[in-house]
């Protein structure tokens, strides 16, 4: 944020997308080190940064979280990586009520499959070929379909 802000004064916009997620065979899996892992993360991490840019931001900002289907649907091989987009969510429709009135708009988004170095690491071969089959284009998405 420093960075920014020495070479452009402001932030206009803020994206918060960073997300690590670990497959989940068993809850025994989650040990209290990951669980921290993951949760400071994909959530504590959307805190701090937004905590520090909204600072350095003006009415017709906007912040953009990336949650993650996983955060309606639930997702059993990733309980702890959905926990925290349920997370992210919440942090969202919270923090878009909070600063409307500064006319900063918060808004979220919540892809579905999506082709990320997070599911090559984290998936068995059997899942990585069956990885986006279950939605209607029958396909994971690619990065720059969702954002170039």
């Amino acid at each position: 944020v420093d960075e920014v802000i020495a070479k452009y004064g402001r932030i206009d916009v803020l994206i918060n997308n960073p997300a690590v997620q670990y497959e989940t065979y068993s809850l025994e899996d989650i040990t209290e080190d990951r669980l921290e892992r993951v949760f400071r993360t994909n959530i504590f991490s959307y805190f701090f940064m937004t905590r520090h840019a909204i600072k350095h931001m003006n009415q017709g900002s906007s912040i953009i979280n990336t949650a993650s289907v996983a955060a309606y649907t639930g997702s059993p091989k990733f309980l702890d990586y959905g926990s925290t987009k349920g997370a992210v969510v919440s942090f969202t429709r919270g923090l878009s009520q909070k600063l409307v009135d500064k006319g900063i708009r918060v808004n979220g988004v919540a892809p579905g499959p999506v082709w990320t170095p997070l599911e090559v690491a984290a998936l068995d071969d059997e899942d990585i070929v069956k990885f986006g089959s279950e939605v209607p284009m029958d396909r994971a998405a690619q990065p720059c379909e969702i954002a170039p």
